[in-house]
């Protein structure tokens, strides 16, 4: 853990937000607070963060309208969002705005830290090739990081959150043999208890909508025994 990381948690409940900026100091980091979304919006902006803790239901703005706010600004700070609302509808919504994680009320601290730790072990362990900020294309398909769509020349590719998820993790190791439980802990997260069937399935379908001939895939390559690689 680097004990210079700075988090920024936008909550307004005050207990909540004394009780975790407590708890994240004493675990080593810097941590400044807001309790509505514009005054989140306007400390998030000045990229001074390292992670952003970003509840949902905020007073002045809503904290979806803030992570799109930052978003289309070109702000690439990890945010986990923290929400009551564990809808599906909601998770989906924030990962597609550009959330890195979603964690539903009430939650293990534990679970928070292991979150906050792994989002920013990211960060210091950066991908050896970085795509461009913008986007990544590769045969016919184009991924537009900011909007979280993907395309097939004009037309729109229909990607569930977690294929989206799943395409770009790929796309930020390309060249690498990836193994399904890193994908687990790094797609679907600690909280997720899927096989490694899951990420077998989720590869599939996503052959499905990217690969030119899904049955002989040339960019989401199976390495026997070890896992898969994305080359393109």
């Amino acid at each position: 853990m680097s004990d210079s990381a700075r988090i920024l948690l936008v909550e307004d409940e005050p207990g909540l937000q004394l009780t975790l900026s407590d708890r994240l100091r004493r675990e080593g980091y810097e941590v400044d607070t807001a309790a509505d979304g514009q005054s989140g919006l306007d400390k998030a902006a000045t990229g001074e963060f390292d992670l952003v803790l970003l509840d949902v239901m905020l007073p002045r703005k809503n904290g979806f309208d803030v992570l799109r706010d930052l978003r289309q600004r070109g702000l690439e700070t990890p945010v986990i969002m923290l929400t009551a609302r564990g809808q599906v509808v909601d998770t989906v919504v924030g990962l597609k705005l550009g959330a890195d994680d979603y964690l539903s009320k009430p939650f293990e601290m534990m679970e928070l830290l292991a979150r906050i730790e792994a989002r920013l072990r990211r960060r210091t362990t950066p991908p050896a090739t970085t795509p461009a900020a913008e986007g990544y294309q590769f045969g016919e398909v184009r991924m537009d990081f900011r909007s979280a769509e993907v395309f097939r020349g004009a037309d729109p590719i229909e990607l569930s959150a977690r294929e989206y998820q799943l395409l770009r993790y790929m796309i930020e190791h390309r060249n690498e043999v990836i193994s399904r439980d890193q994908l687990l802990n790094e797609v679907w997260g600690y909280n997720a208890m899927p096989s490694t069937r899951t990420v077998d399935v989720h590869v599939a379908w996503l052959r499905q909508k990217i690969e030119p001939n899904p049955r002989h895939p040339q960019f989401l390559l199976t390495v026997h025994g070890l896992g898969y690689r994305f080359v393109g």
